[in-house]
């Protein structure tokens, strides 16, 4: 199916799909580092819209609460308090500002240098991969919840036909749900003690944070992480749309565009918003690529962070429906990365592709960990600037 000639109505059913896929990470990181869910769910679809006019509305992306920034939220708050941190925020901002104006000053030759396919593909199958435990871990709360889930979005993903087919993970996520209140694992009463209308109390409250030299200093070396992780993802979604976006609208923009995102999280209580590996998997799986549908799931994220009984009940959804499905999502990420080697024509017969590959993929997996006193690297952001630092020292041709 052409996702160019769906309905208003079908665009707006998988957009909020794609939502749904996103709204258990992006509730997720606030609720580990003592931040409002539903303003982290507020930012993320401002910061998704901000990201598109910036990138004049053509990459398919969505913009929702990074991963990589949990610890250092947890260390920063602890020391300057939580104002503090998120006008530390801003510092993540200026980093992929300058960035950006550097790939726009030297252009495709800096990517090509840094970034070849070699190190690109396994960075693409580390996001998908690196995620996994997360997957399992949130699966294993409750394996039938979590295989009735996956089940049934497999099923339509394999059977469906017509807008059935473009559904997946929201009939994976309603089987789920429906089997979790017959087995009692649902617990309605957050629903009922919600209020139906409720904006996100920081933005009800809202005041410019006090800036500090310290939290700002101290996130701008975790948002190298991030940019190198959204290096990565900007290929995926070029590979899964057959489009490339580094050159237009250009990297210069994605990264100006996640910036500004960031920088407007800060302002509205939420944390650092990042490119969502999962809802670039779901895209995958369902071919809808229309960068629209993914300015519907911002629309709706912004609407349902301020539907309190809305909100109450996507966040009841058990962590092991949607495991369920994140384990299809991650797994399809992973396949991309494979996609990107074989497309690009990798020669794995070079003893030196081998060895970047392979460091990239065991630093990943391995959980490596680079510290410097309050500074540490690790994840895929430590994975990539390796691959990163093997291409650029090893020669060209190694010994066969």
């Amino acid at each position: 199916m052409n996702d160019l000639n769906l309905s208003p109505m079908r665009k707006t059913i998988v957009g909020v799909q794609f939502l749904f896929v996103a709204f258990g990470s992006t509730v997720l990181v606030p609720l580990l580092v003592g931040l409002d869910p539903s303003a982290a769910l507020f930012s993320a679809g401002v910061g998704t819209l901000i990201f598109h006019l910036v990138t004049k509305g053509l990459v398919p992306i969505f913009l929702g609460s990074s991963f990589a920034f949990i610890t250092p939220i947890i260390a920063a708050s602890a020391q300057w308090g939580m104002p503090g941190t998120l006008a530390g925020f801003a510092g993540v901002a200026l980093v992929y500002f300058v960035v950006s104006a550097l790939v726009k000053w030297k252009g495709m030759q800096l990517l090509d240098r840094l970034f070849p396919p070699v190190v690109i593909g396994p960075v693409i199958m580390l996001i998908g991969l690196s995620l996994s435990g997360t997957a399992v871990d949130m699966a294993k709360n409750n394996w039938l919840l979590a295989l009735i889930s996956l089940a049934v979005a497999v099923i339509v993903l394999m059977f469906g036909k017509g807008l059935l087919k473009l559904l997946p993970v929201i009939c994976g996520i309603i089987a789920g749900y429906i089997a979790a209140i017959c087995l009692g694992e649902v617990d309605f009463k957050p629903v009922a003690d919600a209020p139906w209308f409720a904006l996100p109390q920081h933005i009800r409250h809202f005041q410019l944070p006090a800036f500090q030299w310290e939290p700002f200093i101290f996130m701008m070396p975790v948002a190298l992480a991030a940019v190198v992780e959204h290096v990565g993802d900007i290929y995926a979604i070029s590979a899964v749309a057959d489009k490339d976006f580094v050159k237009n609208p250009g990297l210069h923009r994605t990264m100006l565009g996640d910036g500004l995102a960031c920088l407007a999280a800060s302002l509205l209580g939420g944390p650092p918003v990042t490119t969502y590996s999962e809802v670039t998997g779901a895209v995958q799986i369902t071919r809808v690529t229309h960068p629209q549908v993914l300015r519907i799931a911002a629309v709706a994220a912004i609407l349902f962070s301020v539907v309190g009984k809305l909100n109450a009940l996507l966040q009841g959804i058990p962590q092991a429906v949607l495991g369920g499905i994140m384990l299809l999502l991650f797994g399809s990420i992973a396949s991309v990365g494979v996609q990107n080697l074989m497309r690009n024509k990798v020669d794995f017969g070079e003893t030196r592709n081998v060895i970047i590959a392979s460091i990239i993929l065991t630093t990943g997996i391995g959980g490596a960990v680079l510290t410097a006193g309050s500074f540490s690297l690790s994840g895929i952001g430590l994975a990539a600037l390796v691959g990163l630092v093997l291409n650029l020292i090893l020669p060209a041709k190694a010994n066969q």
